[in-house]
């Protein structure tokens, strides 16, 4: 079994459903030619042609108008965004275009296109290079918004959101695309949308997290005590959110720790906390806390890791929490 990183992993999921499925197209800025940003399609316009990879004017409206196109006429386009904050341009399209095409026409239409987006911080980039707009698009009925941690879970969520009936988006941490390897099956194999997974299980306190965060998570569990037992939870999928895995931990833990690198105000942990509070408000032990980036623009690299939080600001909130 191959050890592979994310950037690997999400390039044998597009190559393998590229083969079962002739109806994918891959396309964006830059994505054939070089491969794109990350390489992360590298190799796959020589494999499979231009016009299965097609390389696109530098238009993220038109990119995304154009797969909506594609999809209603019953393609599957996988459009790439080369950055997070270049959704902006996109944002008419995909709020009001792609996540109502199913309910505008009664079901007449869907759309089934996948949209690639390396997201977040920790990479040095400059502004508008290292938001995470999670929150945004999960706030969108008829978006799926799914975010994966590590390589094994990036192939079997990208291959379910590739056979997917309606838009999801991709959310691929771009601090993770080569930080870690681990061992991904060459055989198919799909990760339900909607579920999330439990890293580690613990009864003493419940810690949320997802993407690049889960890694400082599991980084700030092995600075505290032995005697602390900490359950995590990768929420894998932002929206649908796994509602039960959450609320069964928190209900065994009596308290929980949201962490994620968006802005605290409005930040998809306001949701997770909000919920934890309707659900599991007699079996709460403490506030639920939140460990976030700051409510200010992502600064550049010289003050990116005083924006991010790390296992330092997560064993805080931690201890914080257990002391309340």
């Amino acid at each position: 079994m191959p050890k592979l990183d994310l950037v690997g992993a999400i390039n044998l999921a597009l190559a393998q459903e590229m083969e079962r499925d002739e109806r994918i197209v891959l396309l964006g800025e830059d994505i054939g030619l070089n491969g794109g940003v990350f390489r992360v399609t590298d190799g796959l316009q020589k494999r499979f042609g231009c016009e299965r990879v097609v390389d696109s004017p530098l238009s993220e409206s038109g990119i995304i108008g154009t797969s909506i196109g594609l999809a209603m006429a019953g393609m599957r386009p996988v459009p790439e965004i080369q950055f997070e904050g270049f959704l902006g341009p996109a944002y008419d399209q995909l709020v009001n275009q792609a996540a109502r095409c199913r309910s505008r026409t009664r079901g007449a239409f869907t759309c089934p296109m996948t949209v690639r987006v390396p997201i977040g911080g920790g990479i040095h980039a400059p502004e508008l290079h290292s938001d995470s707009p999670e929150a945004v698009y999960a706030h969108t009925p008829g978006l799926k918004v799914v975010m994966p941690s590590r390589p094994y879970d990036a192939k079997g969520l990208l291959l379910s959101a590739l056979r997917d009936p309606d838009p999801v988006i991709f959310f691929e941490p771009k601090r993770v695309y080569r930080s870690l390897k681990e061992e991904v099956p060459e055989e198919e194999y799909t990760i339900p949308i909607g579920k999330a997974q439990v890293v580690s299980e613990g009864t003493d306190l419940t810690l949320i997290a997802w993407g690049a965060m889960v890694s400082e998570c599991l980084e700030a569990i092995d600075r505290l005590p032995e005697e602390v037992s900490i359950e995590l939870i990768d929420l894998r999928t932002i929206y649908p959110m796994d509602v039960e895995t959450i609320v069964n931990s928190v209900l065994k833990t009596g308290r929980a720790v949201v962490v994620h690198e968006a802005p605290r105000t409005s930040g998809f942990g306001a949701e997770v906390s909000s919920l934890i509070q309707e659900d599991c408000f007699l079996s709460l032990e403490a506030p639920v806390q939140r460990v976030t980036g700051f409510d200010t623009p992502m600064p550049y690299y010289k003050l990116e890791k005083a924006y991010l939080p790390d296992a330092d600001r997560i064993v805080a909130g931690v201890r914080d929490c257990l002391a309340y």
